[in-house]
């Protein structure tokens, strides 16, 4: 038997390009399954597709066009060099970072388009948010995030398991405190702050949990993340083979690592 639902309901943030469609389906059908919380929405975040918003009509999920949830567009983001091309990966992780105001739920988790659960997972236990770590990361993620918020990131391990709760509150209030620190708009601080020569130089995950490990570290219960990142496809996996994996892992990833780009790249 499945545990109860329990805790604070959430929606539910996927940013999706149309290559997603070949792992969204999991994504979408996992969260349902995994995710102990009552979920209001599913908003799959992605371009004005037709293949995407049919997704969206026979998921249930409520379709958002990526260009109307901020100011910017890829377009106008430039982070690119002859040996990769991840504007689109940076947009995507901005576009995770304004889901404060696309969410109606106090709390909202966002999973990337590529991970998909396959353990029962609460994310709000005796009043305190559960983050997944892991215990490797890009050194540039925090060298950003010191120019970014003018201190050093304080976490002993790092928040990169590709999916995480939000709670909406703190998010904006983390906007508020960079715009403060910056003079300029939030997402226009972070691009300012990279170093854009570099592949890997920001992570929403690291900036935003680093964040909260600074204002509230006690409000934080850190868990192991024992996600397992596999270069298959889901639907190319048996019954078995999944709970073979369910029985060490919470969650299972599918990058694609030809090149570094928003349509391979990861993180």
């Amino acid at each position: 038997m499945s545990p109860a639902l329990k805790g604070p309901a959430i929606d539910v943030l996927i940013p999706a390009i149309e290559k997603d469609l070949a792992t969204l389906p999991h994504v979408v059908d996992a969260v349902r399954t995994y995710v102990r919380h009552p979920i209001r929405r599913i908003l799959i975040v992605a371009p004005r597709k037709p293949r995407i918003i049919e997704f969206c009509r026979n998921k249930g999920c409520s379709f958002i066009d990526e260009n109307t949830v901020l100011p910017i567009t890829k377009k106008d983001i430039h982070y690119r060099s002859r040996t990769f091309e991840r504007s689109g990966w940076l947009f995507q992780q901005l576009l995770k970072l304004n889901g404060d105001k696309l969410c109606s739920s106090d709390y909202f988790l966002v999973i990337d388009a590529d991970t998909v659960l396959i353990a029962s997972h609460r994310f709000r236990q005796d009043g305190r948010t559960v983050f997944y770590c892991r215990n490797w990361s890009q050194p540039e993620y925090f060298r950003t995030y010191r120019k970014l918020m003018g201190r050093k990131a304080p976490s002993p391990s790092s928040f990169v398991t590709h999916y995480m709760l939000f709670e909406c509150r703190r998010l904006a209030r983390l906007k508020r405190e960079i715009e403060a620190i910056h003079g300029v708009p939030w997402y226009t601080a972070i691009i300012r702050s990279m170093n854009r020569s570099k592949p890997f130089a920001f992570s929403e995950y690291e900036t935003y949990a680093n964040y909260l490990y600074t204002t509230d570290p006690g409000g934080m219960l850190l868990k192991k993340a024992r996600n397992r990142s596999l270069h298959t496809s889901f639907r190319k996996l048996s019954r078995s083979s999944v709970a073979g994996y369910a029985r060490s892992c919470r969650s299972l990833s599918f990058h694609q690592r030809k090149a570094y780009s928003r349509k391979t790249g990861a993180k």
